[in-house]
């Protein structure tokens, strides 16, 4: 064989090695980023406690009340569950708590609180892939939206009452903040009056592009290189489950809001980093509202800060809910 042919040779064989590596790296990023996990309700009832020890007296009088009513339809072919929360008084107020990543809906229970001492019924879904809800793959709050917004028309024929239809807020806190984020981009009945995103990224695409870079989380020395990882990683999502990181852009969604929404994001937030709030907050045209919780990580606002939390969130809401 001549030195040129061996040449060509050798960076061709290194060609094929490099993208062999680049797929097998992308395949490792979708199945272990998007990769179920079914929390039990015993551990988010747990991980709920143990962080709100306050909650726990109204937690069990309330799952051992009549107003609980644990619930499972099928929806697009997958079971899935949602608890549905009635007030203590007969009330079309609702309040829609989206849970976040790998969490389930029972530890939203803690934003539950603020909503059910106003007066309001509760829908508290697990999205698509997490507690008792079925599904092949975590959709980091882009297709759940269309799960949610199910339970949502679900929830107000059984809290409209004697009235044309309900008062919803939709609330969520990180990937089910993406969720409120995605939720708000469509075309909305007219019992939506207004969303709460807590700490949600403005794509996937830019949130594990900040994975990628995170040595911590993924326990390397150096970050991983986004390309061309990241843009693979997000054909084979593409082809695997019919979305892409690009398209899942929550910042996107809320450009195309009216309704009201309240931003909040903890000032230390390094999972869904703190800068991510600004963007999003600039793109929504108004109304709109941002509360920036002092010294907080990640979903760690209301934990922190709980009167000024439950107050900022009681003061938004009571502007176009009555």
């Amino acid at each position: 064989m001549s030195r040129t042919k061996k040449i060509i040779a050798g960076v061709a064989t290194g060609v094929v090695a490099l993208v062999a590596a680049d797929i097998v790296a992308s395949l490792f990023l979708v199945n272990f980023a998007l990769k179920p996990e079914h929390v039990s309700d015993r551990k988010a009832l747990n991980t709920l406690l143990r962080r709100n020890p306050e909650l726990r007296p109204w937690v069990d009088s309330l799952m051992a009340s009549k107003h609980w009513h644990d619930t499972t339809a099928i929806i697009s072919g997958q079971r899935q569950r949602c608890i549905f929360v009635t007030a203590r008084q007969p009330s079309n107020k609702v309040a829609v708590l989206v849970h976040g990543y790998k969490n389930s809906g029972l530890q939203m229970l803690s934003q539950g609180a603020i909503y059910y001492n106003m007066g309001y019924n509760l829908v508290l879904p697990d999205l698509y892939a997490h507690g008792k809800s079925e599904g092949k793959e975590i959709q980091m709050g882009w297709n759940d939206r269309y799960y949610v917004m199910r339970w949502m028309a679900v929830a107000n024929e059984l809290f409209r009452g004697t009235h044309q239809q309900t008062q919803m807020v939709v609330h969520g806190v990180s990937m089910g903040a993406a969720t409120t984020m995605a939720i708000s981009g469509e075309k909305l009945p007219g019992y939506v009056k207004c969303l709460v995103e807590d700490c949600g990224y403005t794509s996937v695409h830019d949130e594990f592009a900040h994975e990628l870079g995170d040595t911590a989380l993924l326990g390397t020395k150096r970050p991983i290189p986004q390309f061309p990882i990241l843009p693979t990683a997000s054909l084979l999502c593409k082809w695997k489950y019919g979305w892409s990181f690009e398209e899942a852009s929550m910042i996107d969604q809320v450009k195309k809001c009216k309704l009201p929404m309240l931003f909040i994001h903890g000032d230390n937030d390094d999972f869904v980093p703190s800068w991510m709030v600004k963007p999003l907050y600039q793109a929504k045209p108004q109304p709109k509202e941002l509360y920036i919780a002092k010294g907080s990580k990640h979903a760690q606002s209301l934990i922190d800060h709980p009167q000024e939390y439950a107050a900022r969130v009681k003061d938004f809401v009571e502007k176009y809910i009555h």
